[in-house]
């Protein structure tokens, strides 16, 4: 038996000069992307953040006082 045989079709894609949008998908819904993904993983980004913050409030705070006390 013989195959028949199937003719391939291609599908050509050409950007037209007046309608580029490159990126649009990407700015699509965004603030919803950020939202979700702010409450999908907040323990995180507070466990991570909270360390980093009381860091350089402390180093801050040190400063200062280092400042303060070489004063008189």
């Amino acid at each position: 038996m013989a195959k028949a045989s199937v003719p391939v079709k291609s599908v050509v894609y050409a950007l037209s000069p007046f309608q580029q949008k490159i990126m649009s998908g990407l700015w699509k819904g965004l603030p919803d992307k950020i939202h979700h993904k702010i409450s999908e993983n907040w323990i995180s980004a507070t466990l991570l953040l909270t360390p980093i913050v009381g860091v350089y409030t402390y180093v801050q705070t040190y400063q200062e006082k280092e400042k303060l006390s070489h004063r008189y």
